[in-house]
């Protein structure tokens, strides 16, 4: 940067403030980080040795700034957009829905999406750059820069809401038009494609966005903090009351399939019900951009298995504390009627004051329910569930006796290198004695987890009462 004035530069110890990250006029601009990356479109910001005005005023002249260009080639080359264009590109003459895109020119300096207005299309990026703009009491603010591979106008899309700024094209533009009735006909049986949308709508709620992008209801989204296959979890805050929340966003490809859908809102609905310290609350779902937002209690601290993968063990002082709680919150949700089915040390969140918390109710299911789906950790599963038998109170403590086993001795009972042998050895052999490998492990500890892991489901813990009668002797 030619001011010197970004974050580690050489003018930037000296009490100035570059105006690109101190700009408070828009909440979108910037979010006060990265100065720089708008420095062109920011007032009274310097270049060299001249104090520019305003862009629209320096924007032919930034055009031909080498950093501008840098930018335009890191936001190319660097994240998903580029991977985006080459999809588009190799699957264009194989998927019905890539064929029906148009091309289009947009001339520069050309206003081609406004601000309030409802639209129903949205453009691809194949060269050029454009500017967002956010109109605000008659002043325009510029609150985003789009390039090469990026989607914009995505709302026209994705909830058919008017437009929330005005985008102008910088340069020429060449770009692919998407109606939304054609995107409304996007094949179920496409999942490569509806994985990428998946990704531009996750880059939506990055934390360089406006504010004003990174809205999901009356949450906001700030920093990704997981990605699994299932989906893509954001760090967020209550816009109503100000307080912290977990935002998961499901993949896109998950949604369409009916079934998946109807589980997960089962999920949220089941977790709505349960009421428990050591169970993580659920408080919103929200349907927007054509997936779901689960709106979650937002957990600070980490895994048994992340404690597990740091440390290679669990004390049995501390494994017993953790196994109380969770045979608690196991046997609440079963008097609710619900059964987790997927009980294993990464689904055992480890919060302040060494508090459990059961996370994931992805694949619970009513006590009743003719719920045929195998899915679960599958070093957990219960061997009657490999069998095909329906999960019970004796699978769940199977699975939390397989998890006991690896906290204490550091390592899972079998050997899992060859699945065959693994899966016959689970079915036909019970676990070796934790003892043998712990000599000092309290009594009590052991005796759980050599009756939770029965193989005879009958031998396990009639109920979690007796569990916990011997864990706390």
């Amino acid at each position: 940067m030619g001011c010197g004035l970004e974050p580690g530069g050489v003018n930037a110890g000296l009490g100035k403030i570059c105006p690109a990250a101190s700009d408070q006029s828009f909440s979108g601009i910037n979010s006060g980080k990265n100065a720089g990356r708008f420095c062109w479109a920011v007032p009274n910001t310097l270049c060299l040795k001249d104090r520019q005005g305003h862009y629209l005023e320096k924007r032919e002249k930034c055009k031909e700034c080498d950093f501008y260009h840098m930018v335009l080639a890191e936001e190319g080359t660097r994240n998903l957009r580029t991977k985006f264009l080459r999809f588009v590109h190799c699957r264009q003459k194989e998927s019905s829905f890539l064929k029906q895109l148009r091309r289009t020119l947009i001339k520069p300096g050309k206003r081609f999406v406004f601000q309030g207005k409802e639209m129903d299309e949205a453009y691809i990026i194949r060269q050029g750059a454009c500017i967002v703009l956010v109109e605000k009491n008659g002043r325009l603010y510029p609150v985003d820069h789009r390039s090469e591979g990026d989607l914009v106008n995505m709302s026209a899309l994705f909830t058919g809401e008017p437009s929330m700024a005005h985008v102008e094209a910088e340069s020429e533009i060449d770009a692919w038009v998407i109606k939304r009735s054609e995107f409304e006909d996007i094949p179920k049986n496409d999942p490569d494609l509806w994985e990428f949308l998946t990704e531009i709508v996750a880059n939506r709620f990055d934390s360089k966005r406006p504010t004003s992008y990174r809205t999901i209801g009356n949450y906001l989204a700030t920093d990704i903090i997981g990605r699994g296959g299932y989906s893509i979890v954001y760090r967020g805050k209550d816009l109503v009351s100000g307080n912290p929340v977990a935002i998961k966003m499901m993949r896109h490809h998950l949604v369409l399939d009916s079934d998946f859908l109807a589980r997960l809102k089962k999920e949220a609905h089941i977790v709505d019900m349960l009421a428990h310290g050591n169970i993580i609350k659920v408080y919103d779902m929200v349907e927007r951009y054509r997936t779901i937002f689960i709106i979650m209690e937002y957990l600070e601290g980490e895994s048994i298995l992340e404690i597990i993968q740091r440390h290679k063990t669990i004390s049995p002082p501390k494994a017993i504390n953790y196994l109380v709680q969770t045979c608690q919150a196991i046997h609440y949700a079963y008097c609710s009627g619900i059964l987790h089915k997927d009980i294993n040390p990464g689904n055992l969140m480890i919060v302040e004051d060494d508090r459990v918390k059961l996370v994931d109710f992805g694949l619970a299911c009513s006590i009743h329910e003719d719920d045929d789906i195998f899915d679960g950790a599958y070093p957990y599963l219960a061997p009657e569930l490999l069998k095909g038998e329906r999960a019970s109170l004796q699978s769940e403590i199977y699975s939390l006796g397989i998890s006991a086993f690896e906290m204490v001795t550091g390592q899972r009972p079998y050997p899992e290198e060859d699945s065959v042998l693994f899966t016959r050895m689970r079915c036909e052999k019970e676990i070796p004695n934790p003892e043998q490998i712990v000599p000092e492990l309290p009594r009590g500890l052991n005796q759980f987890i050599v009756k939770a892991c029965k193989i005879d489901p009958a031998q396990r813990f009639k109920n979690m009462t007796e569990a916990l009668e011997l864990l706390k002797r």
